[in-house]
């Protein structure tokens, strides 16, 4: 708005709607979170429609991974970039640039001017590139406080001023960002550390899986998490005891032992997200607790 663009703004997402305003409007660039990327990559609807405007897709809210991006280009030829931040950071932090987006797939770019990070241990101790910690930023634009929440406030800020994201992620040799997961979403399986959002994004590439969520459960067997996912099933694809046995046998070809979905495939109709297109694990968690009670158990 403030470089005199127009702008398009949809009431409520839609997949063909937005896809008829890019047509019609001959759009060029758009804000997506992962859903509608994933949408973009697999749905049929989206063949009905001339994208070939779009000069560039940005993704936020979610982490969106290399699997999810190269099939949207694969089929669309339209390049994806990301971008990060949160409502504490006002909100941009990190932002990758159009001309690397193809040569850093699933960076969230580099940090934005006047600001400081660093990635931590659990031991709040720094961590170097290239491996996994908590992002930690300070900055003139991170928030003061939560309104009547000292405490919140006081967890959320060490000694010297930096914010702890609670976002899960590493930096590369050439100063490129990277958001794996939540520091609350982790599964811990005897002692390694699970992503979720990884175990997904190699997932959603599965002929058979049209969406997925991963969360962790306890296998008191085991006395440890271990990972289940949750499947929405591609259309006339047979939901059953075959096609998850598939599933989890093609998972344990492509990670390692420790990420293997132990806690088994459970089928559903659709994935529970928020408004903004992240997976409300919480709710898959209360489902799987259900089906605890229940008698369900998990298995290799």
């Amino acid at each position: 708005m403030h470089a005199g663009l127009t702008l398009y703004v949809m009431s409520k997402f839609n997949l063909a709607k937005f896809c008829e305003l890019i047509q019609t409007h001959r759009i060029t660039f758009a804000y997506v979170v992962p859903p509608v990327v994933l949408q973009l990559g697999k749905s049929p609807i989206v063949s009905n429609y001339d994208l070939s405007s779009i000069r560039m897709l940005n993704s936020g809210a979610a982490p969106l991974t290399k699997e999810l991006v190269e099939a949207v280009y694969n089929r669309l030829k339209i390049p994806i970039k990301q971008g990060y931040g949160l409502s504490e950071t006002s909100p941009t932090t990190h932002t990758q640039p159009w001309e690397t987006w193809q040569k850093y797939i699933g960076s969230v770019g580099r940090l934005l001017p006047n600001q400081t990070a660093k990635y931590m241990n659990p031991e709040e101790k720094e961590v170097p590139a290239g491996e996994t910690g908590e992002l930690w930023l300070k900055g003139p634009n991170v928030f003061l406080g939560y309104l009547n929440n000292p405490e919140g406030t006081k967890n959320a800020f060490t000694e010297d001023g930096y914010f702890k994201t609670g976002d899960v992620g590493h930096q590369d040799a050439e100063g490129n960002f990277y958001i794996t997961d939540r520091v609350k979403e982790l599964i811990k399986y005897k002692g390694f550390q699970v992503p979720p959002a990884e175990l997904e994004g190699i997932l959603i590439a599965h002929p058979d899986i049209d969406d997925v969520a991963v969360i962790g459960i306890m296998d008191h067997e085991r006395a440890s998490e271990v990972p289940r996912a949750y499947v929405v099933p591609k259309k006339g694809v047979q939901a059953g005891k075959e096609t998850e046995k598939g599933i989890v046998d093609w998972l344990g070809q492509r990670v390692a032992n420790h990420k293997w979905l132990r806690g088994g495939v459970r089928f559903v109709d659709e994935i529970p997200k928020s408004a903004t297109g992240k997976i409300l694990r919480r709710v898959l968690k209360e489902r799987a607790k259900e089906e605890e009670k229940k008698g369900a158990k998990a298995k290799l």
